[in-house]
């Protein structure tokens, strides 16, 4: 025979005090579990933490391999993200700078923002052309400023900076006082025109539908139809090449050449875990991220090696236009002053 033994019912203002020690319990042993894992910052711009960016797997991949966590912290753009790092200071909580490019090394040099990344670089198979030894910056991926045009739109596109300037065409790009797209443009009006780049500006100013403060933006309103051309990268036609199958979008080949872009990352002067931020500069040189990042960041490797789509073999092929990232640095504020005065009037 079995006796049924009954719990003395309790107060309900005890059950439910209990019920909240078990909750606060159970969820610092669930922080407390989450937070073994140490933490890294990324510091970086939106298109490479979008959903269609390389950002997301790019976490994925790093933490399954180091047993940590990657925290994404994005800017518009490049030059958005050393404003504000500018900015930060030693208040910063970055531990990795991914996204500047070579133009911006000198300014960030300058504010002490990087610390050495001590990686033997020649066990990396960077391309020989990059020539690349610095001591705090590696480069990750490469490619070149284009225009690009959408075939249905503009059957007879320019094949020069000139007739674009001289076209009707409308055209969207960046600032180049908050992305780098937009730098890159103002590297390409002084190289091609010197002294006579405030006229090339009025003559663009013509034809500019808007200039906006990042990329995204741009190419989101060009898709939309608003714009005959915008500043983007020869690499981009291979998205829509090979996500959807639409040959359309294509980039002019401009026979004054096209700046080059090298973008770059660092470990932050002020990372709290310094050695997990070498071990991802590391992860992005690997052949297994070079590989992924064309297909990611719509971008060059910059290592030897890796095996892209055929589709990357049909896009144009530019000739570069070469600026030394310390004239850039020497240059930059005079020619931001030259394309305001230009355009504003």
């Amino acid at each position: 025979m079995f006796t049924t033994f009954v719990m003395p019912s309790l107060p309900r203002r005890l059950v439910v005090f209990f019920g909240l020690i078990l909750l606060a319990l159970s969820t610092s042993i669930s922080f407390s579990h989450a937070d073994e894992r140490p933490l890294l910052r990324v510091f970086t711009y939106g298109s490479m933490t979008s959903d269609w960016g390389p950002g997301p797997a790019l976490k994925a991949r790093f933490e399954a391999e180091c047993q940590c966590r990657v925290e994404y912290n994005s800017s518009e753009d490049g030059v958005s993200l050393l404003n504000r790092l500018r900015l930060e200071g030693q208040r910063t909580r970055a531990d990795v700078i991914l996204g500047l490019d070579t133009g911006l090394i000198p300014e960030a040099e300058r504010l002490g923002l990087t610390q050495p990344h001590q990686l033997a670089l020649e066990s990396f198979r960077l391309q020989d052309n990059l020539a690349w030894d610095h001591p705090h910056f590696i480069p990750f991926d490469q490619g070149y400023f284009a225009f690009v045009y959408h075939r249905q739109r503009t059957p007879h596109p320019v094949t020069s900076l000139e007739a674009l300037l001289n076209s009707d065409a409308r055209i969207i790009y960046q600032d180049p006082r908050t992305s780098t797209p937009g730098l890159g443009l103002l590297i390409w009006i002084q190289q091609v025109y010197g002294d006579q780049a405030p006229e090339a500006w009025r003559r663009l100013a013509e034809r500019t539908v808007t200039v906006t403060s990042g990329w995204s933006d741009a190419y989101s309103l060009f898709l939309a139809g608003e714009a005959d051309y915008v500043l983007s990268y020869s690499t981009s036609p291979a998205y829509h090449w090979l996500e959807e199958q639409d040959f359309n979008y294509q980039a002019v080949l401009m026979e004054e050449g096209h700046p080059r872009q090298i973008e770059v990352a660092a470990i932050s002067r002020w990372s709290q875990n310094p050695d997990l931020a070498r071990d991802f500069l590391a992860f992005l040189l690997s052949p297994s991220t070079q590989a992924e990042l064309p297909l990611g960041n719509w971008m060059l490797p910059v290592i030897d090696d890796v095996v892209l789509p055929d589709a990357f073999e049909a896009l144009i092929q530019p000739e570069p236009l070469v600026i030394t990232p310390e004239e850039l640095d020497q240059q930059r504020s005079r020619w931001i002053r030259i394309w305001r005065t230009a355009v504003s009037r």
